[in-house]
């Protein structure tokens, strides 16, 4: 994969050596999943879906063995509690002492353009303390067009900006003002660290509309 991918990798030395640590960045497409383990030279917990390991046939065996590799954790996010369940895995992973890598906007740009990104992000650094080190994908949409399929060889850049702590709002983690004041300044640093257009509105809603 790392031939493959030929991945260009900016600012490493911004993830701490030890601790928790919460990675957010954007998420242009599947392979984002795959990239982000591979720059690291700690090992990134993420979440997923549990259907990436549930899999009987030797697609699936192979896609569990992969991802269950590389720090995936399975978890519903389709049901009632999936987000709660989300958050408390999430919660877990960082009072570990472990990295949790996190997608604030929740699904795949459908057009390439950075969205507006969900409180959980705010939540688990107010919960836990760790900081938020932001992160960009460049150019993984060109080789993966539209999320699925085969990708295509080529280059790609994963670019990592300056830890940022936010103790000042010790404990104003109801405050959904402070919420989204924290996901906010992390949104805004992905942007800049990306170089996307923003958009104030969900992807859900993107996608559904």
């Amino acid at each position: 994969m790392r031939l493959m991918f030929r991945t260009r990798v900016e600012g490493a030395e911004n993830i701490p050596g030890t601790g928790p640590v919460i990675l957010a960045g954007n998420h242009l497409t599947f392979i984002d999943s795959m990239i982000l383990p591979l720059v690291c030279d700690r090992q990134v917990c993420f979440i997923g879906k549990d259907e990436y390991v549930t899999g009987k046939s030797l697609k699936g065996r192979l896609m569990a063995w992969f991802f269950t590799g590389v720090g995936m954790i399975p978890v519903d996010r389709d049901g009632a509690n999936g987000g709660v369940a989300a958050l408390m895995t999430g919660r877990r992973v960082l009072e570990e002492g472990r990295i949790f890598g996190i997608y604030p906007e929740g699904t795949r740009s459908p057009d390439g353009r950075l969205y507006r990104g969900r409180t959980g992000i705010a939540r688990l650094t107010l919960m836990t303390g760790a900081p938020v080190v932001p992160f960009a994908m460049i150019g993984t949409d060109k080789l993966q067009p539209g999320g699925s399929g085969m990708p295509k060889p080529g280059r790609v850049t994963v670019r990592f900006g300056e830890p940022m702590e936010f103790s000042r709002y010790d404990g104003m983690g109801r405050d959904r003002y402070v919420l989204r004041a924290v996901t906010d300044s992390v949104m805004a640093e992905v942007m800049r660290l990306s170089g996307q257009e923003y958009v104030d509105m969900y992807a859900t809603k993107a996608k559904a509309a």
